[in-house]
């Protein structure tokens, strides 16, 4: 009954809890679910707030990275579509000893990629990422000394990496072309146990996406699954 009351007055209060008796801290939610603030049946302290920005993509992430590093999969981290480096600060940290290449044009949508997604119906493309740099990105990593900035037109930007080899990529670049085009780039150089999450893939301001993911795994008989977090994230594996 005791422990059933720290849960009642948890939910009353609209705060977290914490009890040696209980397998975490959780957050109670409106019907009933739980999201657990920390995960004590992994051999480490996430360090993960349940406040920050996106939760569930940035646990996803964490645990994704936990399982790459302990099996020891060779390879560099990557995300096309950067803006202002929130979720690039957690690939950065959660791959402290690899490589990490950042493709972004760091002034916004890149016309060409915006005229396909208007003909088509995808998104409007009138969105402004333009408000960043690179050194804005540099400032949020934790080790910004492995990163290594691809500023241009995507896949423009990959000429001379032919060879690299990817055990995760973040594509969050919005637009139909550019989500493809990463696709298609990425994958045949991603690890096998390697890892791609794509940005939303749910969010209907931009469907094309959507189109994309499905087309490309459709045409390479890749399947997917898909993440509960902001957007809708999609999640391909190798």
């Amino acid at each position: 009954m005791k422990i059933c009351r720290e849960v009642y007055n948890a939910v009353k209060e609209k705060r977290f809890i914490s009890s040696c008796r209980r397998y975490a801290a959780r957050k109670i939610l409106p019907d009933g679910y739980m999201i657990t603030k920390k995960t004590v049946y992994l051999p480490y302290n996430r360090g993960l707030k349940i406040s920050a920005k996106d939760f569930v993509r940035v646990a996803s992430l964490r645990l994704t990275a936990y399982e790459i590093n302990e099996a020891r999969i060779e390879g560099s981290v990557a995300e096309l579509g950067v803006y202002k480096g929130e979720f690039a600060r957690y690939i950065n940290k959660f791959f402290p000893d690899r490589k990490l290449f950042l493709f972004d044009t760091f002034e916004g949508f890149a016309d060409k990629d915006i005229t396909k997604d208007v003909e088509n119906g995808y998104s409007r493309g009138n969105e402004d990422f333009s408000d960043t740099n690179i050194n804005t990105v540099l400032k949020r990593m934790v080790y910004p000394q492995n990163c290594i900035i691809k500023k241009g037109w995507f896949p423009q930007t990959t000429d001379g990496m032919e060879n690299e080899k990817f055990v995760f990529v973040s594509l969050d670049a919005d637009l139909f072309e550019p989500i493809y085009e990463g696709l298609s780039f990425f994958y045949p150089r991603l690890a096998e146990g390697g890892t791609i999450f794509v940005h939303d893939y749910n969010n209907p301001d931009y469907k094309g996406v959507h189109v994309a993911v499905k087309r490309f795994c459709k045409e390479q008989k890749i399947p997917y699954f898909c993440l509960s977090d902001n957007a809708g994230s999609v999640v391909i594996l190798k």
